[in-house]
């Protein structure tokens, strides 16, 4: 699902608590798409940019944003990677970070 919503071999999310998450302007721009596995993705109206990915989980205490659409440099790194079950079959993970062929709650 994730190749699919970005058109890439994986998608690159950060994750904030969603007390300190506030969207500065155009959140009515915002659509949205519900999956056939109950997550939710969010993607802006008029570029079509991906932007947020909601769990089926229903976790209301975070949100997973897509760090692609950033303006501003992040300072942190890759944690793990996800999902590696259903990575593209062309991309080799050559790092020393976690992999988890589902979530990282394994």
């Amino acid at each position: 699902m994730c190749r699919k919503f970005h058109g890439a071999a994986f998608a690159t999310f950060g994750i904030a608590k969603t007390e300190n998450f506030t969207w500065l302007r155009g959140k009515q721009l915002l659509s949205s798409f519900k999956a056939s596995n109950g997550t939710t993705r969010q993607f802006c109206q008029q570029c079509g940019s991906s932007l947020i990915f909601s769990s089926s989980k229903e976790d209301d205490e975070v949100v997973e944003f897509a760090l692609g659409v950033l303006d501003a440099d992040v300072d942190f790194e890759p944690d793990a990677h996800i999902y590696t079950n259903y990575k593209a079959n062309w991309f080799e993970i050559t790092d020393d970070l976690p992999q988890y062929g589902e979530s990282s709650e394994e």
